[in-house]
């Protein structure tokens, strides 16, 4: 069993990362990142080497995986390939009237998860 997050460079992705560390401690099980870079970005070996040092020190077992197309797609499979007991998004902070609109990947990710999905907001 797993605790499922992407990871994103942004105040979400951040918040998220922390949030799914706290759950892997609180559940005593390891923690998969899927570290995202946008199509056709190379990925840049300095941010993936960051976020691997930055979980060495939290003492979390853990797996990054790397994925370059949808993010979205990129999660629930990873959550059903490791068998994740928890997925762990971050969601950004919307005016009154984007509320009612629930962004399209956070949408897919809780309509096709394979398990129980953690929101956390920035």
């Amino acid at each position: 069993m797993t605790v499922v997050v992407s990871h994103l460079s942004n105040p979400e992705g951040r918040q998220a990362l922390a949030a799914a560390v706290t759950e892997a401690r609180a559940r005593s099980t390891r923690l998969v990142v899927v570290a995202h870079a946008a199509p056709g970005v190379v990925e840049d070996d300095g941010a993936l080497a960051e976020l691997r040092a930055r979980l060495e020190q939290v003492g979390v077992e853990h797996e990054v995986v790397t994925s370059s197309g949808d993010l979205a797609e990129a999660i629930v499979v990873t959550a059903a390939r490791t068998q994740a007991e928890l997925i762990v998004i971050g969601l950004r902070r919307r005016s009154p009237v984007g509320k009612l609109i629930l962004g399209a990947g956070a949408q897919r990710i809780l309509l096709d998860a394979p398990c129980p999905v953690l929101a956390v907001k920035s």
